[in-house]
């Protein structure tokens, strides 16, 4: 077995960490004696979760802002240096429909969409260029650690709905795959961890911007996860230290990509 993820962990940085997911990493984490500061777009929201879970600090930050990450990095490492934990979770599902398709309820909104590729691609790609620097500088004895929230749509993209949406977290997955690989054969590799948790469909407030934004309660879907539920399973891949973490449904999507395409891709990089 691998050590504990949770054990390299001093201080995290949790975007999207006012609700959902991303508090419920935090509220783990904290429970832990770990440090988490959030960070989300929402000063409100992030100040009632901060001081309801105890967090160390909040940020504001849209990491749909390209352009404010870099001195985001620079002024977060500046006030907290003992940072060596990015969870890259915020994220937007939006659905669109192509033009001639036939749908009627949502059309394609290009310039919605290429915010969403904004905030699922781009904030996490320059979150972690940017800290990079930070975390393989780290003193001696303390490790990086980067753990990427994807989805089983980015395996599996059943829900046609999200084509955008789709596409941005099957983006997440081979990122991650990528950076876990470099690390893993280079000269850092005990410097960084790499760390991809896949979520099925879980009980959060990812489909607000639906016809039903509660479609994916359990109440109406049966495969959908509760927040707790999915949690008791992504802290046992913590403290397990597995690579790959999902839950429930996203069991199936991760375990068939792992016999066919894992297997092929490893075999191909000489991992």
């Amino acid at each position: 077995m691998s050590a504990s993820t949770v054990d390299y962990i001093d201080t995290t940085l949790i975007t999207g960490g006012g609700g959902g997911i991303g508090k419920a990493i935090a509220q783990f984490l904290i429970s832990r004696g770990k440090k988490v500061i959030i960070a989300g777009r929402t000063e409100s929201k992030l100040q009632e979760t901060a001081k309801e879970i105890g967090a160390t600090a909040y940020y504001v930050i849209d990491t749909g802002d390209i352009p404010s990450i870099s001195s985001f990095i620079e002024k977060i490492t500046k006030e907290h240096p003992e940072l060596n934990c990015l969870i890259n979770n915020a994220g937007v599902q939006r659905p669109f429909e192509f033009p001639g398709s036939g749908g009627k309820d949502y059309g394609f909104d290009l310039a919605k969409a290429d915010q969403e590729i904004n905030i699922n691609i781009r904030g996490p790609m320059h979150l972690v260029v940017g800290l990079l620097p930070h975390f393989t500088s780290l003193p001696d004895g303390k490790r990086g650690v980067i753990i990427n929230v994807s989805s089983i749509l980015g395996f599996n993209p059943f829900s046609v709905i999200n084509p955008v949406y789709n596409g941005t977290k099957a983006w997440v997955h081979f990122f991650t795959t990528n950076l876990r690989t470099q690390f893993e054969k280079g000269p850092q590799k005990d410097r960084v961890k790499i760390v991809e948790i896949v979520p099925p469909q879980v009980a959060t407030d990812l489909h607000r911007e639906r016809t039903d934004p509660d479609d994916n309660k359990p109440e109406k879907s049966k495969t959908t996860m509760t927040v707790d539920a999915f949690m008791e399973e992504v802290a046992k891949g913590l403290d397990d230290g597995i690579n790959t973490i999902t839950a429930g449904a996203g069991h199936a999507a991760v375990d068939s990509w792992e016999e066919s395409m894992g297997s092929k891709y490893r075999s191909m990089v000489g991992s």
